[in-house]
């Protein structure tokens, strides 16, 4: 059971992938993909659906070795061990690259976002998400009213030493060659509001790899998630829907979702 999916703001992360693929490659399917940053291979199913081939990597190991079993009878996916700082892939390799909650981690999100514009084919996609700098006071009020990270949770949680400026990135992509087609909120102040600082620390207690990073976490207890949907979702997917009506405009959510094309 993939029980991350009951949680908003991962959902919310997952049907902006996955409306992008059905909007871009309904059509035709992109012939060579990547997935930067990969995690627990649970996105992997859905991606290699829409495509002819999907190269998934991630920096640690174990992530790595537990998507390879997880999705072991997907005929058309391959796995790596990479750093997104120095990927091993050539210039203008993929045709399209996804990457969700990657650059929060990398330590250097500049040099991501131009190795991204650099394995990319001119012309080719990128799907980026991250958490951003502009969050909802009602997710993380300690270090909203801080101004800084004070405390390691709420919008600091999950590992997250830094976040994300949409505007910097938006200076990145286009000093790398790469345009904004679209960008999107992720979670507004309803969802913030119902995820505050608990989802932090259920992941630091139970997910194996908590801090996304690429050594191993000893814990006595640890979640895998599997590729099965639960069936609460939809009641998600409607919570979801209340919170872009209320505040899909606004300036302030948890994260942003980017479409990006390479020049």
């Amino acid at each position: 059971m993939n029980y991350k999916l009951l949680f908003p703001t991962y959902r919310n992360r997952y049907l902006f992938v996955k409306q992008n693929l059905r909007r871009f490659c309904e059509a035709r399917k992109p012939a060579r993909v990547l997935n930067l940053g990969t995690g627990e291979g649970d996105y992997d199913p859905m991606i290699a659906a829409c495509c002819q081939q999907l190269i998934s990597c991630d920096i640690n190991e174990a992530d790595i070795a537990w998507a390879r079993e997880l999705n072991r009878e997907v005929p058309n996916l391959e796995y790596r061990v990479e750093n997104a700082l120095e990927l091993s892939f050539e210039d203008d390799s993929f045709d399209m690259l996804i990457s969700v909650d990657v650059m929060e981690h990398v330590g250097q999100p500049e040099q991501m976002t131009r190795e991204i514009a650099r394995v990319l084919k001119p012309g080719g996609l990128a799907l980026i998400t991250f958490p951003q700098i502009n969050f909802p006071i009602t997710y993380d009020p300690v270090n909203y009213l801080a101004g800084k990270r004070l405390i390691a949770q709420g919008a600091y949680a999950f590992g997250h030493e830094y976040l994300i400026d949409p505007v910097q990135f938006e200076q990145w992509a286009e000093k790398y060659g790469m345009e904004v087609l679209d960008e999107k909120n992720l979670s507004g102040h309803l969802v913030a509001l119902v995820e505050m600082y608990w989802t932090g620390i259920i992941q630091s207690i139970f997910k194996a790899n908590a801090r996304n990073v690429s050594g191993t976490e000893n814990k006595a207890a640890k979640l895998r998630p599997s590729t099965k949907e639960p069936f609460l979702v939809p009641l998600t997917d409607a919570f979801l829907a209340l919170d872009r009506c209320l505040f899909g405009n606004a300036r302030h959510s948890v994260g942003k979702g980017f479409v990006v094309r390479k020049k």
